[in-house]
């Protein structure tokens, strides 16, 4: 696989269809879970932590002669921090590019002030809505039917589905209406092209989920991670180096950890994710630098695909 994931040739217009379905719910709904399931790999980051997704990522799948193009968007929350409200942007603003729009609700919370919210904001989306609540499995059927109810009396969805994104049960039926519902028209991306980010941009993420996993409390918000650099080598690897950027003097010595323990954990299982992603050996070094206001350099959302807010 090359740095970027392209090639293979655009299918012809003949039957086809092709357009964007926007997964937007609140923090933890399970949005990058259903797209990884959508694709049939692993393109977008899944922790147990809320607001994971910082900005919008395209996820692509074929089902039939249709091409679903998934923007799976930062969770929608009540912002706090610059960062946060270009979060909420993207989010946003993927609602309104896209052809088709899944809300995906997390049935075990039901119907929480954050979603309340969102169905607030979709009144003024001017796009075919969708509702997936998802977790079906950890929750009785009664009370699915019963939030359903109350979910489209507020907001009238096309349609209602009841999924389990880890389990991928529902997940078919959600995929085939969206594949007949997308508009007619050529391909818009090649056939085995699986998602739309510069392979150096998955890599850092993947760096990033296991920061996540790794990290505790409000670190791993804290922080962001570049590739700064990506060598093909002769012998078919690649060299990967990263920088962490960190706020603080304190959190660079945290995410090291004891006799560069932490970070070089973090490092061995980012690698191996990498070398099963790309199918070759990696060398990755990762860096940590303290930058202590990117949160508010433009230059750094331009990095994560963000529009950089004003106050």
């Amino acid at each position: 696989m090359s740095e970027a994931p392209t090639g293979g040739l655009l299918k012809s217009a003949d039957g086809q269809r092709a357009g964007f379905v926007a997964l937007i719910g609140a923090p933890n709904a399970g949005k990058s879970t259903l797209l990884n399931q959508m694709v049939g790999s692993k393109v977008a980051i899944v922790t147990h932590k809320v607001q994971t997704t910082r900005s919008r990522l395209r996820g692509i799948a074929i089902e039939g002669e249709s091409q679903l193009v998934f923007v799976d968007t930062p969770g929608i929350f009540r912002p706090r921090r610059r960062l946060d409200r270009a979060m909420v942007q993207a989010a946003w603003g993927g609602a309104e590019d896209a052809d088709l729009v899944v809300l995906l609700v997390d049935a075990q919370r039901g119907l929480t002030e954050e979603v309340e919210a969102i169905l607030k904001g979709l009144q003024d989306v001017r796009r075919p809505l969708l509702l997936a609540l998802n977790k079906i499995d950890l929750i009785r059927r009664e009370e699915l039917l019963a939030l359903a109810a109350d979910i489209n009396a507020k907001v009238p969805f096309a349609e209602t589905f009841m999924i389990s994104a880890e389990k991928g049960d529902g997940v078919a039926d959600l995929r085939a209406y969206l594949a007949a519902h997308v508009p007619p028209g050529p391909w818009l991306y090649p056939e085995d092209q699986i998602a739309d980010a510069p392979m150096r941009n998955l890599a850092a993420e993947v760096t990033r989920e296991k920061l996540f996993l790794r990290l505790h409390q409000e670190l791993p918000y804290q922080l962001t991670v570049e590739t700064e650099s990506w060598k093909e080598l002769k012998d078919g690897s690649a060299r990967i180096e990263q920088v962490i950027y960190v706020q603080r003097e304190a959190h660079k010595k945290i995410l090291i950890g004891k006799q560069g323990a932490t970070l070089k954990s973090v490092g061995a299982q980012a690698r191996k994710e990498l070398e099963e992603m790309l199918e070759r050996r990696v060398h990755l070094f990762i860096f940590v630098k303290v930058r202590e206001k990117w949160g508010d350099d433009p230059e750094r959302y331009s990095q994560m695909g963000l529009d950089f807010p004003k106050e």
